[in-house]
């Protein structure tokens, strides 16, 4: 039977086991240059000690302004190469493999003068009005995803994962609440995303896997459901995602209307009927902190990975507690061995 601690293989990454670290902002750069710190680089290596087998470095963005913050990872300049290549070569000495996840916020870039977005509608009352983005415009922010992706080949990344979920910049294009375009990009939401595919894609080794991170569902009236994002999935694949990491949310501010449940493994029945629909591999995530309740998801055959958030916040060894509860067996650090 397949478990959490089985290997797995997807393209040419080889993975020891199938715990991913869930990429989540540090907000944590210094200098609001965008490069990656001492902080990003205990908190990530960490974790390759603890024994993860795939780690998802957090949101990282293609434009200073597609930032969510000041404070956030940049790959828009090579000078950012090198801070990142120091983690990813620390975490495979440690056995993880490494992705990163590239992105741009959209009208969710809240220290950005004037955010941009398919179309002149802002996040809620409190946030900034965003300007609608030029056709050119759009195709120039296509080719920013591309520079960002031949730079993360270079740092010696093992996958790269496109952000296209939790309401930024990707995921405003494909949803109808938020795209109300009349150019070729409002034509077909799903044109800007498949674009962005091509182009990364384009810049990455064959063995390379190339992850997508959507939100398989909205939260909001008049919004997308399910087979939606089947649909808009097919498309995507099609353009050449290799594995989905299905979340949900993020369009807009959560009404009583589909509000989400806060049990845990909510987001599990929304990644096993994407993987099913497209007989695609997928990265379950949402509230699977319990090992468990994690590796019944991996023996159960709901999803291929599953993606630990806030458990591996508060425990960077999580992956080792994890084998130790489950009684199974993984490789502990020498120098961990009789704690465990």
């Amino acid at each position: 039977m397949k478990d959490i601690f089985s290997p797995y293989r997807i393209k040419g990454m080889e993975l020891k086991n199938r715990i991913v670290m869930s990429p989540m902002c540090q907000y944590s750069v210094d200098k609001k240059d965008g490069v990656a710190t001492d902080w990003h680089y205990l908190h990530y290596v960490s974790r390759a000690i603890g024994g993860t087998g795939f780690i998802i470095i957090e949101m990282t963005d293609v434009e200073p302004d597609g930032r969510i913050s000041d404070y956030d990872l940049g790959l828009w300049s090579d000078d950012q190469i090198p801070a990142l290549k120091r983690i990813v070569d620390a975490c495979h000495s440690y056995g993880a493999k490494v992705g990163i996840q590239i992105a741009h916020a959209g009208r969710k870039a809240e220290d950005a003068e004037v955010p941009v977005a398919p179309s002149a509608i802002a996040f809620n009352e409190s946030s900034k009005q965003p300007r609608a983005l030029s056709t050119e415009e759009v195709k120039g922010l296509v080719e920013k995803f591309r520079s960002a992706a031949a730079r993360a080949v270079k740092a010696g990344f093992d996958a790269i994962e496109i952000h296209g979920a939790h309401g930024y910049l990707i995921h405003q294009f494909h949803s109808p609440l938020t795209n109300k375009r009349e150019d070729e990009y409002g034509q077909d939401l799903t044109r800007f995303g498949r674009e962005v595919i091509e182009a990364v894609k384009a810049e990455m080794p064959e063995h390379m896997p190339l992850l997508m991170r959507i939100s398989a569902k909205e939260y909001v009236e008049g919004g997308y459901g399910l087979q939606e994002s089947i649909a808009f999935a097919q498309k995507y694949r099609k353009a050449g995602v290799d594995m989905f990491d299905v979340s949900s949310g993020g369009e807009g501010p959560i009404t009583a209307w589909g509000r989400p449940g806060s049990h845990a493994a909510y987001q599990v029945p929304l990644a096993r009927e994407i993987k099913q629909a497209l007989d695609l591999p997928v990265i379950a995530v949402g509230r699977l902190d319990d090992p468990i309740l994690a590796n019944a998801v991996i023996g159960n055959e709901d999803a291929d990975l599953v993606a630990v958030g806030r458990g591996m916040l508060r425990n960077p060894y999580w992956a080792l507690e994890a084998a130790a509860s489950l009684k199974m067996e993984t490789s502990v650090p020498r120098q961990y061995a009789t704690g465990f």
